[in-house]
């Protein structure tokens, strides 16, 4: 298995869902599908993440597609500019709209796998279709647009407007 985008880019990061430095964080993977279009990543809930009994919460299922939709654009805008994962300056996106439709129900015990990819052009704000799979079943899609950020500004400018 290749090295993780999250931890070639941003061995440091400390996001909840998919930051390798996070010691409390569900360390999301997200890798180059060998088809080259697609993003893929696996992902196995632990039982905290119940919803209905024996099903996973739908919150977890935004969750791992917010971030691995993320990270499906940061590679797409790596590879649009022909460059590799971790050179710098550092590509960041952030969520502009997550969209979740739940197809199925998600059942526990089932390692999830995650498959991303950019729908039309790679552009500041770019939209990614993530879906979600338990086994061959289709149980959950996200439909997100994600933006071209500097990473610099968003807590000052966050911060700024709280005071």
């Amino acid at each position: 298995m290749n090295t993780a985008l999250q931890d070639i880019v941003a061995p440091e990061g400390v996001c909840y869902g998919c930051g390798s430095a996070n010691p409390h964080g569900l360390h999301i993977k997200s890798q180059w599908h060998e088809d080259g279009i697609h993003v893929i990543g696996t992902h196995l809930p632990e039982a905290m993440f119940t919803g209905w009994p024996g099903l996973v919460y739908g919150g977890l299922i935004a969750m791992l597609v917010d971030c691995h939709s993320n990270w499906t654009a940061m590679a797409y805008h790596y590879r649009a500019e022909g460059r590799e994962p971790g050179s710098l300056p550092r590509i960041d996106c952030v969520t502009g709209h997550l969209g979740i439709k739940y197809i199925k129900p998600t059942p526990m015990g089932a390692p999830l796998t995650l498959k991303a990819h950019v729908e039309g052009e790679v552009t500041r704000k770019s939209r990614i279709i993530c879906e979600v799979y338990a086994g061959d079943v289709l149980t959950a899609a996200g439909d997100s647009l994600f933006v071209r950020v500097d990473t610099s500004q968003l807590a000052e400018q966050a911060h700024n407007r709280v005071k």
